[in-house]
């Protein structure tokens, strides 16, 4: 870890809630915070009724928290590197009583195996850090860093993770800076996780697309889908019909 980067202290935290209150997530207020990328990712997921879903690098559990509450019958992981994240994603799980349905796992993403699931799993999700490690100026507060930039977590080895992770036929889900979906496509076919759709995300109608949001099947045949893009705000500047109804009810 770079030396300039510091570790945060007892920050006051902060608390959102979501599908009119049914959801409580508390935050740090200076460290980490999601965005409404994880809120994305978390709603265009269709699992079946008893898969297994693994989110790598969970932060405060906003991912797991949330598709366990969409889907009830399913069982989710959280991965999260960072000691005081990892326990804040377990204490947003007891608030929200999902102790049942969410367990947060405090590891190394390069160091898991499937049998740490007890096996090969359905899907992989992730939201990952966006930027180089050396791309821009580094956050001084080391959760912050370690979400933008690839300083624990780099490209190659989320996918070689979701890699030995997913059973064949299992699907990778991530969303990630549009202007690095070469990259994302290159090391997905790479590691024998072939593209299977591919969605642009838009800040509004008249920007250029500022996320991808990709899926791919773990030894899957060729040939991507396409769906129409997905816009975040609408012309008066709220969220799009869209992503509200990722947030609401």
């Amino acid at each position: 870890m770079p030396a300039e980067l510091i570790e945060p202290g007892l920050e006051q935290l902060t608390t959102d809630t979501f599908f009119s209150g049914g959801i409580r997530l508390r935050q740090q207020r200076r460290g980490y915070r999601f965005s409404i990328d994880a809120v994305i990712l978390s709603g265009c997921l269709h699992p079946r009724p008893g898969e297994t879903i693994v989110d790598l690098g969970t932060g405060c559990g906003v991912i797991p928290i949330l598709l366990a509450f969409r889907r009830p019958d399913v069982r989710v992981w959280g991965v999260e590197v960072q000691e005081t994240l990892a326990a804040l994603a377990a204490e947003n799980v007891r608030t929200n009583g999902m102790q049942s349905r969410v367990t947060v796992l405090g590891a190394d993403l390069r160091d898991l195996g499937a049998d740490t699931f007890g096996g090969p799993v359905d899907w992989i999700v992730s939201n990952p850090p966006y930027r180089r490690s050396q791309s821009g100026r580094v956050n001084p507060n080391v959760e912050r860093a370690l979400a933008r930039h690839e300083i624990a977590m780099t490209l190659p080895d989320l996918i070689g993770a979701a890699r030995r992770l997913l059973k064949t036929g299992g699907r990778f889900v991530a969303i990630y800076a549009a202007e690095r979906v070469a990259e994302l496509l290159s090391q997905m076919r790479l590691e024998h996780i072939e593209p299977k759709c591919l969605r642009s995300i838009h800040s509004d109608r008249g920007s250029n697309a500022c996320l991808i949001l990709v899926e791919g099947i773990k030894n899957g045949g060729p040939g991507v889908v396409l769906p129409p893009p997905l816009i975040i705000y609408d012309e008066s500047g709220g969220y799009s019909k869209e992503v509200r109804s990722l947030i609401s009810p």
